[in-house]
C-alpha cells in the first residue's frame, strides 16, 4: 500500500511539475535561474556549467527524449537557458501528447517523432504492450531482446507491482511493436540547420552505442556527449571509450 500511495504521490508531483515547466511558469524557470544548486560532481553539475560557459546559442540534440522531463537531466537546462536544437522521440503517443506539448513554448526547440538511423526510412521498434505509463515507455527500445530482458531480470515485475497492474497471462500481449520514421544525422542537421552541436544526448535503452556510431563523430563533431552505459555488455562499453577516444 505504501509504495502505491508513493506512485500516486510522484504522478500527481509529475503533473504539476510538467504544467508549470510547459507553460513557462516564472516560479518554475525562476527556481532553476536564481535558486538552484546541483549537487558537486554530478552530471547536472557539468551540464549547469557547461550551460553557463556556453552562453547564447547553446545547441542540442537529443536522441529518445520521451516525454521531455522525467528523468531527463537536460529538460531543466533547455528551460533556463533557451537552449536551441533537435529533439527526437520515435513513439507516437509520447510524443503528441507530452513532448510536442511540454516544448510549444520554446521557439528554438524543434520536437521530431522519429528515430535517428544511418538512412532516411522507416523502423520497428519494441516496447510493453499493456502500458503507456512512463516506465513502460521508457523501455522503449530498437532491440526486442532488450524487452525481453526486462521481463526476465524482474523489472517489468517490479514496476508493475508499484503501479498496481498484472501482466497479462497471454506473452503475445506483453510486447507490442510500432514502425517508426527514421532520420539520419546528415538530413536532421540540414533540414533544421544546425551550425553546431554543443550536446549530443543520448537514451536509447541500451542501443547507446549504436547511435554514437550512427553519428559519424569525425564530421557531425559535437562537442560533448552524454549517453547511458547501463544496458551496454563490457565489450561494447570499451569499444565505446576507445571510439569516443
Amino acid at each position: 500500500m505504501t509504495k502505491k500511495i508513493k506512485a500516486w504521490y510522484n504522478q500527481q508531483w509529475k503533473n504539476i511539475r510538467f504544467s508549470l515547466s510547459a507553460n513557462d511558469n516564472i516560479l518554475f524557470i525562476g527556481f532553476y535561474k536564481y535558486l538552484y544548486r546541483p549537487q558537486a560532481g554530478s552530471l547536472s553539475a557539468f551540464l549547469d556549467e557547461y550551460s553557463k560557459s556556453v552562453g547564447e546559442n547553446f545547441t542540442v540534440i537529443q536522441i529518445g527524449a520521451n516525454d521531455g522531463i522525467t528523468h531527463d537531466p537536460i529538460h531543466k537546462f533547455i528551460k533556463r537557458d533557451q537552449w536551441k536544437g533537435v529533439l527526437l522521440e520515435p513513439q507516437s503517443e509520447v510524443f503528441h501528447i507530452f513532448l510536442k506539448h511540454i516544448y510549444k513554448n520554446n521557439k528554438g526547440i524543434h520536437c521530431v517523432c522519429a528515430a535517428i538511423g544511418y538512412e532516411d526510412g522507416k523502423q520497428p521498434i519494441y516496447k510493453i504492450g499493456f502500458s503507456k505509463m512512463r516506465w513502460a515507455t521508457g523501455l522503449a527500445s530498437f532491440s526486442k531482446e532488450k524487452i525481453e530482458q526486462a521481463f526476465e531480470n524482474g523489472i517489468v515485475a517490479h514496476n508493475c507491482k508499484v503501479h498496481g497492474i498484472e501482466i497479462p497471462s497471454d506473452k503475445n500481449q506483453w510486447i507490442a511493436e510500432e514502425e517508426v520514421e527514421v532520420i539520419s544525422p546528415y538530413t536532421l542537421i540540414k533540414r533544421y540547420n544546425l551550425h553546431k552541436i554543443d550536446l549530443l544526448q543520448i537514451d536509447a535503452e541500451g542501443f547507446d552505442f549504436e547511435v554514437i556510431k550512427i553519428f559519424d563523430l569525425p564530421n557531425t563533431n559535437p562537442a560533448a556527449i552524454v549517453f547511458e552505459n547501463v544496458g551496454l555488455p563490457s565489450n561494447d562499453y570499451s569499444a565505446c571509450l576507445e571510439l569516443l577516444k
